[in-house]
């Protein structure tokens, strides 16, 4: 088997040449996660890890990337998914035609909204991008980092999610057609971007211009078949064919930020941005470095009122080295020459809300967050935002704070921190940050309610790890990106208790309303009432961990917690003191697990070794062999500690041992080829869940199989899976859509499918130009429509089919399609002709 850990030979000789390259490396999609974490390592022993250095946005990166890389150490492109998915359904769709689905009813948990106690800086998720249709503001697209794209056709009101079923939920990008607003498009990581002509129903593969995060899609409304785009290391692209094919627009663009097209030109004159600034005159097809202005080298975003008023006018908002602000410039003559605006010694793209603060000077997280918009009836209020959100209305000479990324200030209205992008949509200002969406109605007057948050009802928070409680109902408690941790109570509410990157956390098994909670590298805290305050200790001799540190409870004994990082740690009291239990292994571990029947049996992890302790850590702990590849979850049985599995990165995805860690077998069998993420036992039958990177699939000694688990579960990351046995419940936290539960499996299920009680009707079948679909439940229901290669062509959302529905098929070529039905009840796959 090939194995990746060879290629650290080869790195020893070109560290230096690509130590300030990792960034490059990573959009390149073409090296390694063992060559990348080189070069970043190199990158950051020399220029620092604090504040500003990129090196929080790279350790984010790097956790992920070290779960999803496959055996070989390289990450799998979006394109292999797509069609790794499209074949996995058409596998599904097969088998479920030839017997009862036995099924999950996945039910969606949250968080939606956030309701702050003792955290700080709350949110919901990730906002990388807003679309608003030209012809309706009330009709609005918005994309989670990793939640997908949602719709709005309120205003903001209410939200409906449109990409839960396909094979890449990443965006960064997000477009209307400006004369047709069912045409959405929708760049990702990679350089992929997708299109639907449906209102988001559906979406093709439109176009793969490589490079990196696909920053900016814009359509020229004066000649729609024209689009621009930019790609973060790639450059600034344009297409004349609506988006098939494209072409880099300047040799010297080599990366991309920012395109606007000046208003009353009918697109003649274009302006891009990457590291430098061009400008054409001719309708796209020659562009000009523009280089008399002072810009420095560093990422730049453009700023024009996208009205015909004033519109000579335009700015440039410009970082510097290490992420902060760098200067802001002003054109009067649409773009001929630049003055760049007196801000020396100001800092707006950090912290404080005092741009001359020495202590914040440093700090900034430019391009990722780095943000100009212009007042379109007024050139002279200009928005600019870095951690948070700044308003000028003398042309930008001067600036106020209109936000702080702590609440409840009483002079500043309340928008997350790290701003993704500012636009105007007439007289209001939106605003996408790594908490939601947010938007002012009056942005010339600030107050402490300058905001009003957009947000409620996106499911889309990033969670690394969840604890379930030992009670029914169950209380959860989960930690997130850029959210802190929040806990669930009893009745379904949730409660942000803590800020920062929320990482692994549990409810006590005695009393749910004790709550562990950790953040990024192993900082350690503790709530005693629910979640209202919190209580912060020290981790053990001030350790830094790894960015998800493993944090857990004795299953047995009240009050012992344990925590692992470069030695495993046991607390007696709660958290207070630590003693080590392991001998130092020299690297920060990554995964640890206590079994529930037997308190002196541990496993931990780190990469690819696994050690074990069968004497509560007495005595120095054992390494395990007989697997491959580096390790993404260990599970333990609840009542057999010699019934252990492990999910690792390698082509076998699942190893089982039955003798307690002497002696693996791998379980791959028939899973598809995506990432294993996540395992948890049940008791019965030696029933095992596995999380991947698309869907949770079981296996027990009845089955001798895996089957798919994912009834009504988006195809989103698994992060980790927890079982409460009092409730009979399996839950998935998943990083993007929030947190999940089913029932547990059921040999029994499918029995008792409704949908098999009362079946559906198709007719006729075959078909011609169309057929009809009814059923004589009122329940609603979700129908799928896939051709025989596994490829999503229809797709309706909770409709009633009790009156018979009319399915158009005079599109569609001769041959075998799939109609999945599915809703709370179950599922069920269908086969029809199409003549």
């Amino acid at each position: 088997m090939k194995r990746f850990f060879s290629l650290i030979i080869l790195l020893t000789t070109v560290i230096t040449s690509w130590s300030q390259e990792y960034n490059k490396m990573i959009a390149k999609g073409s090296y390694s996660v063992q060559q990348i974490q080189a070069s970043a390592e190199s990158y950051f022993e020399a220029n620092g890890k604090g504040k500003g250095s990129g090196h929080k946005q790279y350790k984010r990166w790097e956790y992920q990337a070290l779960i999803n890389m496959d055996e070989n150490g390289f990450l799998k492109s979006p394109g292999f998914y797509f069609n790794e998915l499209e074949k996995h359904n058409a596998i599904l769709n097969n088998s479920r035609t030839n017997n009862r689905s036995s099924i999950a009813n996945w039910e969606e948990l949250g968080p939606v909204s956030y309701n702050q106690t003792s955290g700080w800086n709350p949110g919901v998720g990730r906002i990388t991008s807003i679309a608003v249709d030209n012809s309706n503001t009330n009709h609005i697209i918005v994309g989670g980092e990793t939640g997908g794209v949602w719709k709005s056709t309120d205003g903001g009101t209410t939200w409906n999610v449109l990409t839960d079923n396909l094979s890449n939920l990443n965006v960064y990008a997000l477009a209307i057609h400006p004369t047709n607003s069912d045409v959405y498009y929708w760049g990702s990581d990679n350089g992929v971007m997708f299109k639907s002509i449906d209102g988001g129903s559906t979406w093709n593969l439109l176009a793969n211009i490589g490079s990196g995060k696909v920053n900016k899609i814009i359509v020229d409304s004066d000649s729609t078949t024209k689009m621009y785009c930019t790609a973060q290391y790639g450059g600034i692209f344009k297409s004349t064919d609506s988006g098939q094919n494209w072409t880099k627009i300047h040799n010297y663009a080599i990366t991309g930020y920012d395109v606007v097209i000046k208003p009353g030109t009918n697109g003649n004159t274009v302006y891009a941005s990457g590291n430098k600034f061009y400008v054409s005159n001719d309708g796209g097809s020659t562009f000009n470095y523009i280089s008399t202005a002072g810009f420095n080298g560093s990422p730049k975003m453009i700023g024009i009122t996208g009205t015909t008023l004033d519109s000579n006018i335009v700015y440039v908002l410009e970082a510097a080295s290490g992420g902060v602000f760098g200067g802001l410039y002003k054109s009067t003559n649409s773009g001929v020459s630049f003055t760049k605006i007196d801000h020396s010694g100001k800092n707006y793209f950090g912290y404080s809300e005092d741009p001359t603060d020495p202590s914040d000077a440093t700090n900034g997280q430019a391009p990722r967050d780095m943000a100009i918009a212009i007042n379109p009836s007024n050139s002279s209020d200009v928005h600019i935002g870095g951690v948070n959100t700044w308003r000028s209305l003398d042309g930008g000479a001067n600036f106020s704070n209109t936000s702080q990324w702590i609440p409840n200030n009483p002079l500043y209205g309340y928008c997350h921190a790290d701003i993704d992008l500012l636009m105007f949509v007439g007289s209001e200002l939106f605003v996408a940050s790594d908490g939601g969406i947010f938007k002012s109605n009056n942005p010339a007057a600030i107050s402490d309610a300058f905001y009003t948050d957009l947000t409620s009802g996106l499911g889309i928070r990033q969670f690394y790890k969840i604890g379930i409680s030992k009670t029914n109902p169950a209380v959860a408690t989960g930690g997130a990106q850029d959210n802190g941790s929040s806990v669930m109570d009893i009745n379904g509410n949730w409660t942000d208790w803590l800020g920062a990157d929320g990482m692994e956390g549990f409810v006590d098994k005695d009393n749910k309303d004790i709550i562990y909670g950790t953040s990024q590298y192993g900082s350690l805290y503790k709530s005693v009432d629910g979640g209202a305050t919190n209580i912060t200790f020290s981790s053990p001799n001030n350790k830094y961990g790894e960015w998800v540190t493993p944090f857990e409870q004795d299953p047995i004994v009240q009050n012992v917690i344990y925590s692992a990082y470069d030695e495993v740690y046991k607390s007696v009291d709660g958290g207070y003191n630590w003693t080590s239990i392991s001998q130092n292994f020299n690297r920060n571990m990554n995964h640890l697990k206590i079994a529930n029947s037997d308190n002196n049996i541990m496993y931990a992890s780190y990469s690819n070794s696994l050690f074990k302790t069968s004497d509560g850590g007495a005595t120095d702990w054992k390494r395990l062999h007989g697997f491959y590849g580096s390790i993404n979850s260990i599970a333990i049985h609840p009542t057999d500690t010699n019934l252990v599995a492990v999910a690792t990165t390698s082509g076998n995805k699942v190893f089982i041992s039955k003798n307690g860690g002497e002696d693996w077998t791998s379980y791959e069998l028939n899973l598809p080829d995506f990432t294993a993420r996540a395992l948890v036992w049940s008791n019965s039958n030696e029933g095992l869940y596995l999380g991947m990177n698309y869907g949770i699939y079981y296996i027990d000694t009845i089955t001798n199989s895996w089957q798919d688990f994912s009834n009504g579960l988006p195809n989103v990351a698994i992060s980790e899976l927890e079982i409460n046995e009092l409730e009979g419940k399996l839950y998935a936290a998943t990083y993007g859509r929030g947190l999940w539960k089913t029932d547990i499996y059921s040999t029994h299920a499918g029995i008792d499918n409704k949908f098999e009680l009362s079946p559906i009707a198709i007719y006729p079948n075959p078909a011609t130009k169309e057929f009809y679909i009814s059923w004589e439940e009122k329940d609603n229901v979700n129908i799928r429509i896939f051709n025989a290669q596994g490829k999503l062509l229809q797709f309706s959302k909770d409709i009633s089919i009790f009156e018979p529905m009319t399915i158009d098929v005079s599109q569609f070529a001769a041959g075998i399609y799939f109609i999945t039905i599915n809703n709370h009840n179950g599922q069920t796959t269908k086969k029809i002709i199409v003549k």
